[in-house]
C-alpha cells in the first residue's frame, strides 16, 4: 500500500494495494457500512490533528468512496483548487481491506499526507530539479526538445528523492490518527504482511513493507511511553 506520487499541479497522493495473489484464500472483506463508520469516526479526529500542526491548511476533510466497476484498488489524497483536502478510496480497495483497523491506517495515512503537506513539499522539490536540469541543459547547449526532456526527468528525480521519507512520515502520523481515533494501528498494518513487497528500488515511490510496518510499531510504541510521534 505504498505509492506517492506527485506532479508539478496539484496531484494525488495515491496508495494502491496490489490484488491479492489468486493462491490466497479469501477472506471476508469490510462492508461499506463498515468504511463509513470509520471515515466518520477518523474524519474528526484528523481535522483536530491537522488544526493543532498545520493551522495554515483547510483541515475539513471531503471523503469519497468510488463505486465505479473496474477501478483498481486504490487510495489517494488530494486537495481541490480551494486548498480543501479530500481523501479518495474505490470500492475494490475496500474489499481488499479486512477489518475497520486496516480502513483507519489508511485513512489516516492519506490524512497524513495533508496534514504534513506533502503535494506542495514535492511540488516544490520538482520545481528545483526542472530549474537544475535546466541549468545544465542549457551549459551544454541542448535544443528546445531535449532540455524539455531533460527538465521533465529532473523533475521527476527531485520529487521522488523525498517519496520514500514521505510515506514514511505520513505511516507514522497516520497510526497516531488511527490510535487516537480509537483503532489498533498494530491490527492495521496486518495488511503490510501480506500485500506484494516493493522492495528497496533506487528512486522508487515507496519504502518495503517491512520499513513499513517497523515505522508504525515504533509510533506505537513512543506514543504507549507518552513521548511525541
Amino acid at each position: 500500500m505504498a505509492a506517492l506520487l506527485a506532479a508539478c499541479d496539484v496531484a494525488p497522493v495515491q496508495t494502491a494495494l496490489p490484488a491479492p495473489s489468486p493462491a490466497q484464500p479469501p477472506v471476508a472483506a469490510v462492508t461499506r457500512a463498515q468504511f463509513n463508520a470509520v471515515a466518520r469516526q477518523m474524519g474528526p479526529v484528523a481535522t483536530r490533528i491537522c488544526r493543532e500542526r498545520s493551522p495554515h491548511l483547510i483541515c475539513e476533510f471531503t471523503v469519497i468512496l468510488d463505486d465505479r466497476p473496474g477501478r483498481p484498488p486504490n487510495a489517494f489524497h488530494t486537495r481541490d483548487e480551494q486548498g480543501r483536502p479530500i481523501i479518495a478510496f474505490t470500492e475494490s480497495l475496500i474489499r481488499e481491506l479486512r477489518n475497520e483497523d486496516e480502513i483507519a491506517l489508511v485513512f489516516g495515512h492519506e490524512a497524513a499526507h495533508h496534514i504534513a503537506d506533502h503535494i506542495p513539499r514535492m511540488q516544490r522539490e520538482a520545481q528545483r530539479g526542472a530549474f537544475v536540469g535546466g541549468l545544465a541543459a542549457a551549459l551544454v547547449g541542448a535544443d528546445e526538445v531535449t532540455t524539455r526532456e531533460i527538465m521533465d526527468i529532473s523533475a521527476t528525480l527531485g520529487a521522488r528523492r523525498y517519496a520514500k521519507p514521505f510515506e514514511l512520515e505520513a505511516d507514522r502520523i497516520g497510526a497516531e490518527i488511527a490510535a487516537l481515533a480509537g483503532y489498533d494501528p498494530l491490527r492495521g498494518a496486518g495488511l503490510f504482511r501480506r500485500i506484494p513487497d516493493p522492495g528497496n528500488q533506487f528512486l522508487g515511490t515507496h519504502p518495503p513493507n517491512s520499513e513499513r510496518l517497523r515505522e508504525v510499531e515504533r509510533a506505537v510504541a513512543r506514543m504507549r511511553a507518552g513521548k511525541p510521534v
